[in-house]
């Protein structure tokens, strides 16, 4: 029933659209650094970022030539604004209407799926993931926090009220029948680009509670991640013995203060990234190329 919201030719789509960014093919060196890596620590905290949802059609903000703010002008939603602004609200949520079907339709590539072997041979204690798109659990992955939180939970900004994402698109599919668009890109938070007159018609959700604004349960940007969530990384990290990251450059500071909290506890980190991150000077290995690639010859059962 989301098919009109779809592209018309997913295939071709994504042959003319790539969001792994330029990368050299890993050494065998590389696979074997890692190896010996996950062979010596038995419990590892794992930390992913968008650079392991690419390789699934999700771009990231930040890649060279690949990532939204290289393809476009787009800023993604603030967090003030959000909370201030009813045409806020309604653009975020008109957009995020006519992307979801796509978005949570997004499945898991090889790369979760080894974690998740990993995580079956007993060798990991958490995945901590920036990413909303859920595919850590879509791949069986059990233990997952998200950081950043997920777009799969809608709350209430004024009162406790919480509903699930897709039956939200019920009741928006209800409200707004006419909506239609196609799309070329969606964007890292399942979003898509709209006219103004798409925009302006669109009924933006309320709390059937309260009459409450509905927010995603995101962190969007300028607002912070909650206390509770940041002290069960921490113990994560404390319980620990390694930390391996994952497809994240580590630019946002609440994913690089858990890097630099295992490095003061004195835990081995690696890292496995597309291009420069914010810890490449602090960590113990860094292997610089395309998570599918080397991760299923290392995390296997």
């Amino acid at each position: 029933m989301f098919a009109r919201f779809l592209p018309n030719n997913l295939k071709e789509l994504t042959r003319q659209i790539v969001y792994v960014p330029k990368h050299k093919p890993p050494e065998p060196k590389d696979v074997e650094i890692l190896r010996e890596f996950i062979s010596r620590h038995k419990k590892i905290l794992i930390l992913t970022g968008a650079g392991i949802s690419t390789e699934s059609g999700i771009p990231d903000y930040r890649s060279e030539e690949v990532g939204l703010y290289a393809r476009s002008n787009h800023k993604p939603v603030q967090y003030q604004e959000f909370v201030k602004y009813p045409k806020v609200r309604q653009r975020y949520w008109a957009r995020n209407f006519v992307g979801w079907p796509r978005f949570s339709g997004v499945q898991p590539n090889t790369s979760h799926l080894s974690i998740n072997n990993l995580e079956k041979a007993g060798k990991v204690t958490a995945i901590v993931t920036q990413n909303v798109d859920r595919l850590h659990q879509k791949a069986g992955s059990k233990y997952v926090i998200e950081l950043h939180g997920s777009g799969y939970v809608v709350k209430c900004l004024s009162c406790p009220y919480e509903i699930d994402r897709n039956d939200l698109q019920e009741a928006l599919m209800k409200n707004n029948p006419a909506m239609e668009s196609s799309f070329t890109m969606i964007r890292p938070d399942g979003d898509v680009e709209l006219s103004k007159e798409q925009v302006d018609q669109f009924r933006a959700p309320l709390c059937p509670k309260c009459e409450g604004p509905l927010k995603p349960d995101i962190v969007f940007f300028g607002d912070n991640v909650p206390k509770h969530r940041v002290e069960e990384v921490r113990n994560q990290v404390s319980s620990s013995d390694a930390a391996f990251v994952v497809g994240s450059s580590l630019t946002v500071y609440s994913s690089y203060r858990i890097i630099l909290q295992a490095k003061e506890a004195k835990k081995e980190v690696a890292l496995l990234n597309i291009g420069p991150t914010r810890a490449d000077d602090i960590v113990d290995i860094k292997v610089s190329t395309k998570c599918g690639d080397i991760l299923p010859h290392l995390c296997t059962i």
